[in-house]
């Protein structure tokens, strides 16, 4: 074997960052990871020490084969790094779908229109401001928009609200008739695809990414539900209130189209796999997982006094 391909993988302590890092480290890369040492480094990584708005020369000392730009959330970030870095080989960005207008036509294509999302605002934007920074500095960039990203590590209270309620045997409040539909991503597809993409270079440099299938939200409430052997008892909410005070998501429905990206992953992992992957680890990492006050919000406002505590 050749010498291990050298990958700098910003963050690395966080859900995608962090999970990235695991995940190249475990197949033998050497990767370091860039952050300012406040956290448990996963193990196998080689730390950079420092804050990435301002690390100095520490990183142009080191020629990477890849870097995987996972927490660059607007212009400056992208500057900060690309000015900080030596030499380097594939740089792979992960954008968000929050880039595309709600208003603009759906599935959203890699062409279409970037402009503020309503429901996203200055995240999205930013966003878009990132992708700009960097085409203009490294012009062969990869750029990934990927939805709403799942499975172990992920600290954000999305499934792990619906497993609280599982486990619980708590009645869901389910928004409308429970037709809006998501479209998720596992975050060990989004390695694979990175993975593709430091080793082959293909020729899309800017791809949608996610499964090819989205489900409703009561397909998913069952599915994460059914992690704990559970069935939900639904009480359908119709009343004019905003949706993220009781769930995990806005009340915006849209679906990319990932055609591109399929061409490189064709198969991507089984949304009720990655539910049970996301369980196991919740059950032994509960801690790690920033709560929103949903259930409390549901005891005081929408639940019968017969089923307060």
């Amino acid at each position: 074997m050749g010498k291990a391909m050298k990958i700098l993988v910003t963050g690395g302590t966080v859900f995608v960052s962090r999970f990235t890092a695991k995940y190249f480290a475990e197949r033998g890369y050497d990767v370091y990871v860039l952050n300012r040492g406040t956290k448990e480094q996963v193990p196998g990584v080689t730390l950079i020490k420092c804050d990435r708005h301002d690390p100095g020369d520490l990183l142009k000392e080191h020629v990477f084969d890849a870097v995987l730009d996972i927490t660059s959330y607007n212009g400056d970030d992208i500057a900060d790094l690309t000015d900080a870095l030596g030499t380097f080989g594939t740089y792979v960005f992960i954008s968000s779908s929050a880039v595309y207008p709600e208003t603009e036509m759906q599935p959203f294509k890699e062409e279409s229109k970037l402009a503020e999302n309503k429901f996203w605002g200055r995240y999205g934007t930013d966003k878009i401001a990132a992708e700009k920074a960097l085409l203009e500095r490294v012009p062969d960039a990869y750029i990934l928009r990927p939805p709403y990203l799942y499975g172990p590590m992920n600290n954000v209270y999305r499934e792990a609200f619906v497993f609280d309620c599982a486990k619980a045997g708590r009645k869901f409040y389910l928004p409308g008739d429970g037709d809006m539909k998501l479209q998720f991503f596992h975050v060990e597809d989004l390695c694979r695809l990175m993975e593709i993409i430091i080793n082959d270079k293909p020729d899309e440099h800017i791809m949608n990414v996610g499964n090819a299938e989205s489900v409703t939200v009561k397909e998913w409430v069952d599915a994460c539900y059914e992690c704990f052997g559970k069935k939900p008892s639904y009480e359908n909410v119709h009343a004019d209130i905003e949706q993220r005070l009781y769930f995990s998501f806005y009340n915006y429905e849209y679906a990319l189209d990932v055609s591109k990206m399929r061409r490189l992953l064709p198969v991507t992992k089984d949304l009720k796999e990655g539910l049970h992957e996301c369980a196991i680890w919740y059950d032994e990492n509960e801690s790690e997982v920033r709560k929103k006050p949903l259930i409390g919000y549901i005891d005081n406002n929408l639940a019968d006094r017969r089923e307060r505590p």
